[in-house]
Parts: C-alpha cells; structure tokens; sequence
C-alpha cells in the first residue's frame, strides 16, 4: 500500500514540479510524470516518506531536483 501511495503522490509532486518550473521539457508529459513519480521517492526516502507534510515537500523537492537536471543534461545534448 505504501508503493501506491508513492506513486500518486509522485503524480501530484510532478504536477506541482512542472507548475513551479514552467517551460519546454524534452520529454514531455510523460517524462515529466516520471520524473515526479522517482523525484517523490527520493524525497520521500529522504524526508520521512510521503505519509506526512514534511514527506511531501520532500516529494515536491525532489521531483524539482530531478526535472532541473534532466533539463540541465537533456539541454545540453540537444544543442550540440
């Protein structure tokens, strides 16, 4: 029960990624979803889990860190 509830906040903290950091993902929606869903892992694993407030900001952190490096990689390679 606990995995499914990673993932469906890991929709939420990518919807609320994308909302705070606008723009052009090389990806798409669904990389963007992706990247939510692991980012809320990440934060999760290292803010407590996403069962409380804390864990979901934690979620929305790393969801954010994960959608700037992909830009940052992905941006880079498209240029060149």
């Amino acid at each position: 029960m606990h995995f499914i509830w990673m993932l469906i906040i890991g929709l939420i903290a990518g919807a609320i990624a994308k909302a705070i950091m606008p723009g052009r993902d090389p990806g798409g929606i669904i990389i963007t979803i992706l990247l939510g869903i692991a980012g809320s892992f990440i934060g999760g694993m290292l803010f407590g889990g996403a069962d409380n407030q804390v864990g979901l900001i934690g979620s929305i952190v790393g969801a954010l860190i994960l959608l700037f490096l992909y830009r940052l990689l992905i941006g880079r390679r498209s240029r060149v």
